[in-house]
């Protein structure tokens, strides 16, 4: 049954990548060579030589852009179903399609949302070369960080319902979850590498866009893949009723 599911959210993951592909292509690209106009008169003002471009932008907004999207969407897909597999039954007395909405939500706030506001998506001509590595950890940290605590406050949920209910034990957990995170972003050390002179329209829908482009995985990831799922789970229930019984 892992593996049956594990296939479904690689197709939904699929599914997805193409959706999320029509919308960068679209709405993303765009700000990109809006972005790197901006890199080369910049550069061209300082009087530096004009570097070599090495693949062509027509095949890093085609072909590149539709690899790279599919690669991570059917990846991050089969992760999905594994976590699936893993909460369903064990931790949640949902439906398929409720536990996969509930995963992806919850997936879309500490992988994404939350780091995201700490250290938001940058477009070219934004940010230091020479602090890249820094920038990289910090942003990982954050999302494993994020992670960790959304896991402790599953767990604390969980350990106060029996005492004060479903709902306010959720309530209390999540509060929790928000301090504690908001404790984190202020601890950690903050970015602003933006020159002066970036234009504040393009970078603020380059991460809009950022955004944009996750909320379209991780919900139809959440969608599809709880349709497939449900179908699945449904089908051997009803296998296992109509099953003779031998004695």
């Amino acid at each position: 049954m892992v593996g049956k599911l594990l296939l479904r959210g690689m197709l939904a993951g699929l599914i997805s990548g193409v959706l999320v592909f029509a919308f960068a292509h679209t709405f993303g690209e765009p700000l990109v060579d809006q972005a790197i106009a901006f890199e080369e008169a910049a550069s061209q003002a300082a009087g530096e030589a004009a570097e070599p471009e090495i693949v062509s932008r027509a095949t890093q907004a085609g072909i590149g852009l539709f690899t790279g999207v599919m690669a991570y969407s059917v990846a991050i897909g089969g992760l999905f179903a594994l976590v699936f597999a893993f909460v369903q039954g064990r931790f949640s007395s949902l439906s398929a399609r409720g536990t996969s909405a509930v995963i992806a939500a919850a997936a879309f706030v500490a992988v994404v949302l939350v780091p995201n506001i700490k250290y938001p998506a940058n477009p070219p001509a934004v940010g230091n070369p020479d602090t890249i590595g820094v920038r990289t950890e910090l942003f990982f940290l954050m999302i494993v960080v994020s992670i960790a605590a959304l896991v402790a406050a599953f767990a604390l949920a969980r350990r106060l319902a029996p005492r004060f209910g479903a709902w306010n034990g959720a309530i209390v957990a999540g509060l929790a979850y928000v301090v504690f995170i908001g404790l984190v972003e202020y601890l950690l050390p903050p970015i602003n590498e933006v020159p002066e002179n970036y234009s504040a329209l393009v970078l603020w829908h380059f991460r809009t866009t950022s955004i944009g482009m996750h909320v379209i995985l991780w919900a139809a990831l959440g969608l599809v893949f709880g349709a497939l799922a449900e179908r699945k789970l449904e089908s051997k229930a009803g296998l296992r009723t109509h099953a003779p019984a031998y004695r």
